[in-house]
């Protein structure tokens, strides 16, 4: 099977992924306790029954569940993803914040990416060296603390005992900044959410491309590459490391969920402006358009990323189009 062909089967299957995952993001959300009227006029007050059926009328609330979601999907379909609770169409508000989840989640993901593949190949060359021993232990480490109280942590000590960092937020609200001051700023703003939600993806990253290259180094293919006088780096990175990154492809295209995830927590910790915290506020609120829309954009997403896992696997081991078209 050619690539092109792997790739048109692959998309075929994405499919019917993404309509259950909206049915199944659908029925979740509504299935949640609480009623959005009532958060709306303040539980508790006394309301005119006729004031609260002219509002679930509104929003489509006063409708069997199956009819909802018919009407969503057709909605959603056609790029309508609703109104929110408050007012604003749901898609201005998602892609109004979307902007900041993505630096956010892309900054923690490449650092996670380069200094997680490169501690597990110093790792893995000296496996039982000191610095081997030390990058084990941090990757475990790593992976077991919760991004909540690392995000904490990192709060605490790099920006109210030291002050090298700024506490939270997007931006400094003090004074208006332009061009490289203003890039400087949000860098500065950035570093600590982005160490909290990617150490996590680091110390993985790093324990898996250990143990892979481990693996790889053992190969017959190598021994044959050393004993043509290849150099070093020349086997390391040309032919271990190229295999040995099959591994971290798939673990990280799978991971893309969690960061998404990782980012609600992180977002609401260092008042992030992103979906994470617009998420949260929403659940909050039970605003269920919002919570739909930021669901579905979040499983469409991991769904894409897989199917983009998948096809950057197949092109990097041909073998994977051989078994699929057999």
């Amino acid at each position: 099977m050619s690539l092109k062909k792997y790739v048109f089967r692959r998309v075929l299957q994405t499919i019917p992924a993404l309509f259950a995952t909206l049915t199944l993001t659908f029925f979740l959300i509504h299935s949640i306790a609480g009623d959005p009227i009532s958060m709306i006029i303040g539980e508790g007050f006394e309301t005119d029954p006729e004031f609260v059926a002219r509002m679930k009328e509104k929003f489509g609330l006063d409708q069997p569940i199956h009819v909802q979601y018919i009407r969503y999907i057709s909605n959603f379909l056609q790029g309508d993803l609703g109104y929110s609770i408050s007012g604003p169409p749901v898609l201005t508000l998602v892609t109004e914040r979307l902007g900041a989840t993505l630096l956010l989640t892309g900054s923690a993901l490449l650092f996670a990416l380069l200094i997680g593949t490169l501690l597990g190949v110093l790792s893995a060359i000296r496996p039982s060296s000191l610095s081997s021993t030390l990058v084990s232990v941090i990757s475990v480490g790593g992976y077991a603390i919760p991004v909540f109280w690392l995000g904490q942590m990192l709060m605490l000590f790099f920006a109210l005992r030291l002050g090298w960092l700024p506490v939270s937020g997007f931006k400094t609200l003090r004074y208006e900044l332009t061009g490289v001051a203003y890039v400087v700023d949000v860098f500065k703003h950035l570093i600590l959410p982005a160490l909290a939600l990617g150490i996590h993806q680091l110390a993985l990253i790093a324990r898996l491309t250990r143990s892979s290259m481990l693996e790889v180094l053992r190969q017959d293919y190598i021994l044959t590459a050393r004993s043509k006088g290849l150099s070093q780096l020349r086997v390391l990175f040309w032919h271990a490391f190229r295999n040995a990154l099959l591994p971290v492809v798939t673990i990280t295209g799978m991971q893309l969920g969690f960061l998404f995830s990782g980012a609600v927590l992180t977002e609401t910790i260092f008042s992030w402006p992103g979906i994470g915290r617009l998420m949260y506020n929403s659940l909050l609120s039970r605003d269920y358009p919002v919570i739909m829309g930021i669901f579905n954009l979040i499983s469409i997403s991991v769904v894409i990323a897989n199917l983009l896992t998948d096809i950057v696997y197949a092109y990097l081991d041909p073998r994977i189009q051989y078994e699929e078209g057999t």
